[in-house]
């Protein structure tokens, strides 16, 4: 899935998003390479170099609806905390796999139309859908609304 969303992120994300997630890799890079350099003549030194976290972007900015894989409540969990979503931004893959149970990665249909007829989906919003397959498989994808249909 991190893969995905690095794929995902320059295309979807705001400027205001993609510069500190730059700014945090540069940061990180430059203190591994410090470390590196006095870790052999400096080793106390060496151990009081920071060691940064990569600056996680918070999708919502660019994305404004989700479908999330209803492979089960864990699964919509687990999506929910990583990327801190609300519990109205979950409720199309609540409800699908409320309805219909675990439809594997068609589940994403059935939320597309929820968000389509239930969320009031306008001109210009993005959706993205995010499935999973057996292993670690991971598939997503960003849809762009040209029309709605009211």
């Amino acid at each position: 899935m991190q893969d995905n969303f690095t794929a995902l992120g320059p295309h979807v994300l705001p400027l205001s998003e993609q510069i500190p997630v730059v700014k945090s890799y540069a940061y990180k890079y430059l203190c591994k390479r410090l470390s590196k350099l006095v870790e052999h003549k400096y080793p106390k030194i060496s151990v009081k170099i920071p060691r940064p976290r990569t600056y996680v972007p918070d999708f919502k900015r660019g994305i404004d609806h989700f479908c999330i894989h209803a492979g089960g409540r864990g699964v919509i969990d687990g999506i929910e905390k990583s990327l801190n979503l609300s519990e109205d931004q979950t409720r199309p893959s609540r409800e699908a796999l409320s309805r219909y149970g675990n439809t594997s990665s068609s589940s994403i249909w059935y939320e597309m139309d929820y968000i389509v007829h239930k969320q009031n989906l306008k001109c210009g919003q993005r959706i993205l859908q995010v499935a999973f397959g057996s292993g670690f498989k991971c598939n997503s994808a960003v849809w762009l609304c040209l029309t709605t249909s009211k």
